[in-house]
């Protein structure tokens, strides 16, 4: 009966919806030194990708600055051979992200995309793996939660990218560890009530 209670309690933990469940969250820092060949560029950035598996969206965002050359394009690569190391084919969207800035040395982008669309992938990484969009995206996870996917910026003095990062998992967010709290307070005065009850 304890185990129900238990299980009942930790369940309530996750009422808060299942996107909570479902949604991924890396993020990466970008910069010079974080590509195959380090360079002295002094370009920085960041990016926050979010897949959400449920729902079959892959939304990133991305800000940088500082860049030596003009963008080109822009692209999540992936998997590499080891994490956190090497370099891999264009995972996304070819030849360059929809809307993401070219031609300056600054800039940010946020776009959400369809998961389910082969627009969305290069078509080579939907071969490779399933031949459909949504191998794709089970691709992507795998190779993001073993950090061997990174985000790059090519540009025209750096054409094999001048900033990059590899995604690891973000840290939650507040809204996520309120969540968390609650579930362990629920759980807490479950066992309390059960153990007071045994003992009456």
């Amino acid at each position: 009966m304890r185990a129900l209670t238990l299980a009942l309690a930790l369940a309530a933990c996750g009422a808060g919806g299942p996107a909570v469940a479902a949604t991924y969250v890396f993020e990466a820092d970008l910069n010079g030194a974080n590509e195959a060949s380090p360079n002295a560029s002094p370009g920085f950035g960041y990016s926050r990708l979010y897949l959400d598996t449920d729902a079959h969206t892959l939304r990133i965002t991305a800000e940088f600055q500082d860049l030596i050359g003009n963008t080109t394009a822009a692209h999540v690569h992936g998997p590499t051979a080891a994490p956190g190391a090497g370099v891999a084919a264009v995972a996304t969207q070819t030849p360059s992200f929809v809307g993401f800035p070219l031609g300056v040395t600054a800039g940010n982008w946020d776009h959400t995309f369809d998961t389910t669309q082969t627009s969305t992938w290069n078509l080579t990484f939907i071969n490779n793996n399933g031949g459909t969009p949504l191998g794709a995206e089970a691709a992507l996870l795998v190779a993001l939660e073993q950090g061997r996917a990174y985000f790059n910026i090519h540009t025209e003095v750096f054409p094999g990218g001048e900033i990059r990062g590899f995604y690891a998992a973000a840290v939650p967010e507040p809204g996520v560890w309120a969540l968390l709290i609650a579930g362990f307070g629920l759980a807490g005065a479950a066992l309390r009530r059960r153990a007071v009850g045994a003992s009456a």
